[in-house]
């Protein structure tokens, strides 16, 4: 699907970037081009890699024009750029609206004018009944995919999402943080040990933009089903991982966070397509004539559960222990203590 083909990453100097690059480096892809606004990442991935396939553009999703110069010719675009840490987007509320909704709607408008083929958008399950800044923006941001995939032939321009939780070690996430703190000397800090996350890695956040790529059709959402582990039970693991007697502290939750995330909510239940590790969420494509809303209604109107990080398969400090060693970021860090 991807020989000889031409794959854009907007944000692609963050750790979703990296991962599609391991994947696909080595394959018959054409051209791999990184769009992000950091000089600095982006000459450091090019003095990583030193591979020709690599192009770097330096420009901002918020800028339609950057966007079109980079898109220019482009097969495909996984749409990775976002602000997206929790406590910096509660506090700069417009700052993430202008790069997760705005950001977001430029990039597809450049997608269909330019004529690529698909557009894969990363969402986060902070959308799924969101409370904070972070998660507001991305849900809007998934009815702005939702609204432009209606205006465009599924022929010409494919535009698809995914949604998933917490990416295991992925920048600004809590492992890195309990890392530095047993490094450091300092106590591990945790906002509340009963709260839950789900846990993925970088390569099954990849697999699951593949499967969207792959089967998503005009709208669609794509979750991949995750096991979680409470943020006590999490830091426990990394503790005995790193075999450290750090003292882990608990803190009180941060601003705009949830004891329990959710990825699908129950509404998007009703319509879900269970594909055995995934679930697919079809768009509501009613069209403009608002009449229909108030003759036509759904027969369907609950369902028993959403689906989160309560009611997922809960992880054990083992297997906790067992999936965080199969982490590269793990693996470095543990080699640095040999």
């Amino acid at each position: 699907m991807f020989e000889n083909k031409i794959l854009l990453i907007t944000g692609g100097t963050g750790s979703f970037g990296n991962a599609v690059l391991k994947r696909f480096l080595d394959s018959k892809i054409k051209e791999i081009r990184i769009f992000s606004r950091d000089e600095k990442k982006q000459d450091d991935m090019r003095n990583y890699y030193q591979n020709s396939k690599l192009k770097f553009y330096i420009g901002d999703v918020r800028n339609p024009d950057s966007i079109d110069n980079a898109i220019r010719g482009v097969d495909f675009v996984f749409h990775a750029a976002a602000l997206k840490q929790v406590p910096s987007c509660e506090f700069f509320p417009l700052e993430a609206t202008k790069t997760n909704v705005i950001g977001t709607a430029n990039v597809i408008r450049s997608a269909i004018n330019k004529k690529v083929k698909k557009v894969v958008c990363l969402s986060t399950d902070k959308a799924a009944y969101p409370i904070n800044a972070m998660g507001i923006s991305k849900a809007l941001m998934e009815k702005v995919i939702v609204a432009e995939s209606r205006n465009v032939p599924e022929d010409e321009t494919t535009i698809c999402c995914t949604r998933y939780g917490n990416v295991m070690a992925s920048r600004g996430s809590v492992i890195p943080l309990f890392i530095n703190q047993i490094k450091s000397g300092q106590p591990m800090t945790i906002t509340d040990p009963n709260m839950t996350r789900f846990l993925m890695s970088l390569d099954e956040a990849v697999d699951l933009v593949l499967f969207a790529f792959n089967n998503g059709k005009q709208g669609d959402l794509f979750v991949q089903k995750a096991p979680s582990s409470t943020i006590g039970d999490l830091a426990q693991a990394v503790k005995e991982i790193m075999s450290a007697n750090n003292e882990i502290k608990t803190i009180g939750t941060r601003h705009g966070e949830k004891l329990y995330e959710t990825l699908c909510t129950r509404e998007e239940m009703m319509r879900a397509e269970d594909m055995g590790d995934f679930y697919r969420i079809t768009a509501d494509n009613r069209d403009l004539n608002y009449n229909n809303y108030f003759t036509d209604g759904d027969v369907k109107t609950s369902s028993s559960d959403d689906y989160n990080s309560h009611n997922t398969y809960r992880l054990s400090i083992v297997e906790i222990k067992k999936k965080l060693l199969s982490l590269g970021y793990i693996k470095d860090e543990l080699s640095k203590n040999e």
